[in-house]
């Protein structure tokens, strides 16, 4: 196996699973999911190449699928839902939290027996489960843009909802940073250990820089744009500025999809009638999430579902609950319309890229590192992970179709 039939593969062998999903009436993402799932159970890409060579995949996909949420948010939405619009990320990200934290700080030592004399609530099942809840904070959104662009969703509960995802993503970092310190406040047991200036600066370089190279570069891409005087040229600089803005938030550790939301946004503020940046990824997004979504699939461990399945199901079924309940009150303090209410909870549940990363990035912290506990509870988050992968799509599916904002469904 070499990348380059890994990749003719994912294609090929994605798009029967599309076909077949759509025979069920399902997502196509589902069947690009499950499909690359049956890849994984029987070996037939590496994992070495999934986590390796195929990983520019999944940032060039992310960059991709970033700038087109980031070009669906238009600003007389904001300034006209603005305030609906933070309540609802604001409680749909804490229902989340505090859902997760709880179940897993609470129902933890019932599931696993910890060969720890003396196991104390507050120094070793607490501290994990904030991080984890934090952590569970996170929305993703290429699952979401996949379904509305297949489905050719529009209107208030389409709106709302990828506005609440591309501020979900930014405060989920800031939250991660803050609930590790608590977490190793606990651990330690004292606070003359912790930088607070590390707490509060490390999120906030992550998403000032991601907002400064995204502003800038969608600016660039509104002047390059009037020089491609064809659909192909364009075409050439709209994929050219992903790939830039992709390299550059990767070479300062910066989020890259956050800066392709906020490149896409300024982008899509800012053009002329006459011009659409926006179009021209029309004609490769199927092969974007063809190949995005089935390699999703193929990270697919049965190793890890075995060793942390209980816990993942209870953090899918924290994660689930706070969102959807935090969006429903956040909705309904807001004054926002019956259809989002109802609704915007089940477009909510997807998550994948920021979660894996968090949790990984956690893994090297004090909380998790060097201990049995820890090392499970990140298996367990990475296992839900692809529970969510699965349930997701077709909530969200469903969502748009009982607000009335679908068209073009086969």
């Amino acid at each position: 196996m070499n990348s380059i039939l890994a990749v003719g593969l994912l294609l090929v062998i994605g798009f029967f699973g599309g076909l077949i999903a759509r025979k069920f009436k399902l997502p196509t993402i589902s069947g690009y999911i499950i499909i690359g799932m049956g890849l994984s159970v029987f070996n037939v890409i590496p994992k070495e190449l999934t986590s390796g060579d195929l990983s520019v995949i999944v940032e060039i996909s992310l960059g991709i699928i970033g700038y087109l949420v980031g070009g669906s948010l238009n600003l007389g939405i904001l300034k006209r839902f603005g305030k609906q619009i933070m309540a609802i990320t604001c409680s749909q990200l804490m229902g989340a939290w505090i859902l997760v934290t709880a179940l897993m700080a609470f129902l933890t030592p019932f599931v696993i027996k910890l060969a720890i004399p003396n196991p104390n609530f507050y120094q070793t099942y607490l501290p994990p489960a904030i991080v984890i809840g934090a952590i569970s904070c996170a929305t993703a959104p290429a699952a979401t843009i996949a379904i509305i662009r297949e489905y050719k969703a529009s209107g208030p509960l389409t709106s709302t909802l990828l506005a609440v995802i591309t501020i979900d993503d930014a405060l989920c970092i800031i939250a991660y940073a803050l609930g590790l310190s608590v977490a190793e406040v606990l651990t330690i047991g004292s606070l003359s250990n912790i930088s607070w200036f590390k707490v509060i600066m490390v999120p906030a370089l992550d998403i000032g820089g991601a907002i400064l190279l995204g502003t800038v570069l969608g600016f660039g891409m509104t002047y390059l744009i009037r020089f491609a005087n064809t659909k192909k040229r364009l075409s050439v600089i709209v994929l050219g500025i992903i790939l830039l803005c992709v390299g550059m938030a990767k070479i300062l550790n910066i989020s890259s999809i956050l800066a392709n939301m906020i490149m896409g946004f300024v982008v899509t503020n800012r053009i002329r009638p006459n011009e659409n940046a926006f179009e021209v990824i029309d004609e490769i997004d199927e092969i974007v999430f063809a190949m995005f979504f089935t390699l999703a699939g193929a990270h697919f461990d049965l190793g890890v579902m075995k060793e942390a399945g209980i816990l993942s199901l209870l953090i899918v079924a924290g994660r689930c609950s706070g969102k959807y309940i935090g969006a429903r009150i956040g909705a309904t303090v807001s004054h926002a319309p019956t259809v989002i209410k109802k609704y915007l909870g089940f477009g909510l549940f997807p998550k994948a890229g920021v979660t894996v990363g968090l949790a990984l990035l956690a893994k090297q912290h004090l909380v998790f590192s060097g201990t049995s506990i820890g090392n499970i509870m990140i298996s367990a988050i990475l296992a839900s992970v692809i529970l969510n992968e699965l349930i997701a799509p077709p909530l969200t599916k469903y969502a748009l179709i009982k607000a009335g904002e679908t068209s073009g469904i086969k």
